[in-house]
């Protein structure tokens, strides 16, 4: 290579390092549940109007305070009681409540007047106030549990609070509780969230390059063993590495709940194309060629085989471009980048960085060399020998994964995506067991004609279907703007909790609605639109998985379809819960078309490379079985078919596509120079298969490195891309000739010489 083309290589990179050092300080990080809502969807726009006029579902914060041996203690309350107060002045609270802030109503000879639901002052009435709440539907299971060994402080926080909102809110909100020395408190809601989940993607992004950059110096010190050989390879790929976050930060890029795989995606792909090119430049030099020969040459062959590998993965991600959901669109495209960049580093600064050194000082030459020639021959030996019953293999494992991919579910559940082993899936279970749980079910109740939204004949509606959720058990904490009218019948009836009902005649609501406004409820104006037109019955459905829950809503629909007169009220659900749902509906048909679409752009790629429609569906058929043996492993796992692990399919065909290029491609370039096809093959196998297997391994290992993550849905797509990728390399190695010989040769094990 000149010296000047190197001065302005080297020149070129050097600058583009100290930008992207800058940028990458401009890096943020996200996480939201809004995020993975399926943007352009009727039932979102309709969710997005409807927390316009009421507020979101989940702008809530709430604290599970124990005490073992029983909450109704004078010392306890008191301390609950003072921190439910003093949290209103935390920063984004707009409201506290607790048990103790909670009060009945009495109707006394002159006015309506509000007692304690906990008189704390008096505890020789504790025993008949403990009976009390625990038979009050509106308290147990949301305000205290049914052994009333704890208690909740329930703190509503503004809307759609981001990541530094959340962050400000924690650092004053736990000293606080901390200073109280509670016995033990459990958090679930969007600070904790939010907080925990991002400085989770901080400590994996850090973690899985560094275990990355291990791994990679251990692989490439057994390849090469000369320090110059690592640090060359070593340098390009912390420098694709560095550049790609600068490019995020430069194009303000978030780092979302995805981020962790970006580190592995882009030292195992960059590493792949170091090796590559950096085996073909020493072989060049063997064969006794001068440096600038051999760059020429590795160029030529390898640089545009390395192109057309780096499309193709790129293809693959791209196809995530399909989804609905916006974060895996963001993680398809920058992934995509990614792939590019790395190309750009290897093709331009490691070629110019190999022009430097001779072959003895890249690699150290010994017994390893005539191992990998061994090794190759007797593979290829292998698929000579054996191609009737490697096809045969081929055929069953199609069979047993068509089997294992009807097993597949859909049935999603927060909790098994929530870091494995963590504080928040401790707490997360414990409001599940002990509460409500943080799932929410949302119904828009939209009054038709002339009703308004309280008028009797809507809220007759609605106590309906409040008590046809009062009989599912999946369904806990119904809340509505009946519960005032309910509210003032008990007063009626002695506070007695038989007495809580709604009115059951036109007559009595009217004499209730006059008293309903010298009751104060904190909660009426989010439960009641301003023109009266709209209302909301707001309550939490138990994480049993989004089919499960499918299948509950869909009967709960079916109902208010044969029960609710829709003349009078149309009921909708609505909520976040519903939007999850819809993700994972979405996430199914997305993948397949995705998918669908990188195939037919791959073969068209090779189309136009190898000019030949045989070599096309050579080259599909074994990267497709590794997509069927993805699939195939998800049901048999039972593991569900999630927004995080469909984008291992993508990752999977991009990736997978590459190693067949490489084989294809230099088999090809032996039968262009006349040889047979077994002559070309057994070439093939010896220049190209070593390349193959080790960044093959470097892949297999590399997405390892993701079984160490906290993240349950990285660690499954971290040992499904791993195990898929080493059935991808086993296939070609071993499909690949036998179709060549298949679609060309006479016979299996025949010579066909042009």
């Amino acid at each position: 290579m000149p010296s000047r083309l190197r001065t302005l290589i080297f020149g070129t990179f050097a600058l583009a390092t100290m930008l992207s050092v800058y940028f990458v300080f401009q890096l943020q990080f996200s996480f939201s549940f809004e995020q993975f809502f399926p943007d352009r969807d009727p039932d979102l726009l309709f969710f997005r109007q409807f927390t316009e006029e009421f507020e979101t579902d989940d702008n809530f914060q709430m604290m599970a305070i124990e005490r073992s041996e029983g909450v109704f203690d004078s010392v306890f309350l008191a301390k609950v009681y003072d921190l439910t107060l003093k949290a209103r002045q935390v920063p984004h609270v707009t409201f506290s409540q607790s048990l103790l802030t909670v009060e009945y109503p009495r109707k006394t000879p002159f006015s309506i007047l509000t007692v304690p639901a906990v008189r704390r002052d008096q505890p020789d009435r504790y025993s008949r106030d403990r009976a009390r709440v625990l038979e009050d539907e509106r308290f147990a299971g949301t305000l205290i549990n049914e052994d009333a060994t704890a208690l909740i402080v329930f703190l509503k926080l503004t809307d759609n609070l981001q990541y530094e909102g959340s962050k400000e809110t924690l650092e004053a909100l736990i000293p606080l509780i901390d200073s109280y020395d509670f016995e033990e408190v459990y958090y679930l809601g969007r600070a904790t969230f939010q907080r925990e989940l991002i400085e989770l993607q901080k400590r994996e992004i850090i973690f899985s390059a560094a275990v990355s950059f291990v791994l990679v110096t251990l692989v490439l010190l057994l390849i090469f063993r000369r320090a110059a050989g690592v640090m060359i390879a070593l340098v390009s790929v912390a420098l694709g590495m560095l550049l790609f976050l600068g490019f995020m930060g430069a194009f303000g890029r978030e780092l979302s709940a995805m981020a962790a795989l970006y580190p592995v995606l882009m030292i195992i792909v960059g590493t792949s194309d170091v090796i590559h090119i950096m085996s073909k430049y020493v072989d060049e030099l063997q064969k006794g060629f001068t440096r600038r020969e051999a760059l020429i040459t590795t160029v030529k062959q390898i640089g545009l085989a390395t192109l057309l590998t780096s499309v193709t993965t790129a293809i693959g991600f791209l196809s995530l471009l399909s989804s609905r959901v916006p974060p895996i669109r963001e993680f398809g495209l920058n992934a995509a980048v990614g792939v590019i960049i790395a190309y750009g580093t290897v093709l331009l600064f490691t070629t110019a960085l190999l022009s430097l050194f001779r072959a003895e000082q890249i690699i150290k030459f010994g017994k390893g060399h005539a191992f990998w020639q061994n090794s190759m021959l007797a593979s290829y030996n292998f698929t000579r020998r054996y191609g009737r019953h490697i096809l045969a293999g081929s055929v069953l494992l199609i069979g047993l994964c068509a089997i294992g991919i009807s097993l597949i579910t859909t049935n999603y559940r927060i909790e098994d995506n929530l870091p494995r082993n963590s504080i928040l899936l401790r707490d997360y279970r414990y409001f599940q067991d002990e509460f409500t749980g943080f799932r929410p079910l949302e119904f828009a109740i939209l009054a038709q004609g002339d009703y308004y939204a309280d008028d009797y004949e809507v809220l007759s509606e609605v106590n309906e279907l409040e008590q046809y959720l009062a009989t599912r058990p999946e369904v806990k904490g119904v809340q509505s703007v009946t519960a005032i009218y309910k509210s003032i019948a008990r007063m009626y009836g002695a506070n007695r909790v038989e007495n809580y009902r709604f009115p059951e005649d036109r007559e009595t609501f009217e004499r209730y609605d006059r008293l309903a406004e010298r009751i104060p409820d904190s909660q009426a104006n989010v439960l009641l639109s301003r023109d009266r037109k709209k209302a909301r019955v707001s309550s939490r459905i138990l994480d049993i998985g989004s089919d499960t829950v499918r299948l509950v809503s869909r009967q709960i629909d079916e109902w208010i379809e044969a029960n609710i007169d829709s003349s009078i009220v149309e009921v909708r659900r609505t909520g976040t819960g519903l939007m999850f749902d819809k993700n994972e509906e979405y996430i199914r048909d997305s993948l397949l078309y995705g998918l669908g679409l990188a195939v037919l752009v791959v073969s068209v790629l090779m189309a136009l490379l190898f000019r030949n429609i045989k070599v096309v569906i050579i080259s599909l058929i074994p990267n497709i079985l590794p997509l069927l043996i993805a699939a195939g492993l998800l049901g048999y796992a039972g593991i569900e078919l999630e927004a995080g692990v469909s984008i291992m399919f993508a990752i999977v065909f991009g990736i997978a596509v590459d190693d067949t290029i490489h084989f294809l491609s230099k088999y090809k370039l032996s039968r262009d120079k006349g040889l047979d096809i077994e002559e070309s093959l057994r070439i093939t196998f010896l220049e190209t298969g070593k390349a193959i297997v080790l960044t093959s391994i470097i892949l297999f290992f590399g997405f390892l490195i993701m079984l160490f993550s906290e993240q349950t849905a990285t660690f499954r797509i971290g040992i499904m891309i791993s195990v898929t990728l080493f059935s991808a390399v086993v296939c070609d190695l071993a499909l690949i000739p036998v179709l060549v010989r298949l679609f060309f040769g006479r016979s299996l094990a025949g010579i066909d010489k042009k």
